[in-house]
């Protein structure tokens, strides 16, 4: 049985946390992150959850935090933005080859300079090879379900790996929305009670953690962490469809919208999708065969799947709402058309928009799939919605 509230992106990922209710959660505000925190603060000070709040003086301590309280034997969570992500860079490596499931809400930001608030994905893109799971949510309602799921994908003992749940800073953070709620013992018995594996705390078991690991031995470990990570996919798939039975909505590595018999489809992740389902929508009412295929997973990267959902396009245009700077062409693009690259004829284009907070509205969207049917492709991404 559900509820249904109003709820921000932030208060729906501070609801989820207190219906998981961690031992320890380790976190340091940023803009825009900063509520959901303060959410759960109170809870914490409220008695409501029984969780150990870490007041700490920067993300690098907190995540530095969570991956003690993980290896002790902890269920742990946190929560960051943009530059403090960045300044965790180095322990969000090691939380992930210590096989720590931490989940951690990244509220998409703009990473500096200049200083920017507001959203694109440069902060989740550049750890897209630092060995956390990836989910990203189009809307709030996806926010608190892809949280609930993510613990209970990170602490399966195929997995036993860190999730980020990513989602769209002020544009879902802090926008209100209808949002289905599940009972707070529907949620405790979904995730079921954390027993840790191997904790440092267990003294009749003993373990080390992070020791020297030189040419004997690293590269193997290293293997095992890439297996781990193919490892997730069908236990997304199984968590998701145990999710579905539970919530009545279902979640898979991405989502098809009229896609089936398109011939030109665009692939995006994040908020902008509803925008790509509103532009579909005009041009299918015109008579064009056209789709909107939005990523939910990107790590791990579901290139069979994709494979299978894009080979028969004619056109395929790729938005990114980060840059590659340097690269041929966004992170997303780099990595589907490797992906369909000898099991399709299609051509790829690809789009930056959004940086920093940059709108991208219907018409710009509609102009993407006009290019597709123009036949307009180029080696390079595209800017649109920037001023030249």
């Amino acid at each position: 049985m559900s509820k249904v509230l109003p709820l921000t992106g932030n208060e729906a990922g501070a609801e989820a946390m207190r219906q998981i209710a961690p031992d320890v959660v380790a976190a340091y505000p940023i803009t825009p992150q900063t509520e959901l925190m303060h959410r759960f603060a109170d809870y914490v000070a409220d008695g409501v959850v029984p969780t150990e709040l870490i007041l700490v003086e920067s993300e690098h301590s907190a995540m530095s935090a969570c991956v003690g309280a993980s290896a002790a034997g902890a269920r742990v969570m946190t929560a960051t933005s943009s530059q403090g992500m960045a300044l965790m860079w180095e322990i969000l490596y090691i939380a992930a080859a210590l096989r720590q499931p931490i989940v951690m809400p990244l509220v998409n930001r703009a990473l500096s300079a200049p200083i920017n608030i507001h959203c694109d994905h440069s902060d989740s893109m550049g750890a897209r090879d630092t060995g956390w799971i990836q989910l990203y949510c189009e809307n709030c309602q996806e926010v608190y379900d892809n949280v609930v799921q993510a613990v209970k994908i990170a602490e399966d003992k195929d997995v036993l790996l860190p999730v980020m749940v990513c989602y769209d800073g002020f544009i879902l953070s802090h926008t209100v929305e209808r949002v289905e709620v599940l009972e707070d013992h529907e949620v405790k018995e979904f995730i079921g009670p954390y027993v840790a594996d191997r904790p440092l705390l267990d003294l009749d078991h003993p373990v080390t953690y992070g020791p020297l690991d030189l040419q004997d031995y690293y590269f193997e470990h290293k293997r095992q962490e890439a297996e781990a990570m193919r490892n997730c996919k069908p236990v997304i798939q199984r968590v998701a469809g145990e999710y579905e039975l539970l919530s009545g909505r279902k979640y898979g590595p991405f989502d098809e919208y009229f896609t089936q018999d398109a011939e030109h489809i665009m692939v995006c992740l994040g908020s902008a999708a509803g925008t790509a389902k509103a532009a579909v929508d005009e041009l299918r009412d015109a008579g064009e065969k056209v789709g909107l295929l939005k990523l939910r997973v990107f790590r791990p990267f579901p290139a069979e799947e994709l494979i299978a959902a894009l080979s028969h396009a004619k056109g395929i245009a790729v938005m990114d709402r980060a840059d590659g700077v340097n690269s041929i062409g966004g992170p997303v693009f780099s990595e589907i058309r490797a992906a369909v690259y000898g099991h399709s004829s299609a051509k790829i284009s690809n789009y930056i928009y959004g940086l920093g907070g940059r709108d991208i509205d219907i018409d710009m969207m509609k102009s993407v799939f006009q290019d597709m049917k123009d036949g307009k492709y180029a080696e390079q991404a595209y800017y649109i919605g920037v001023r030249e």
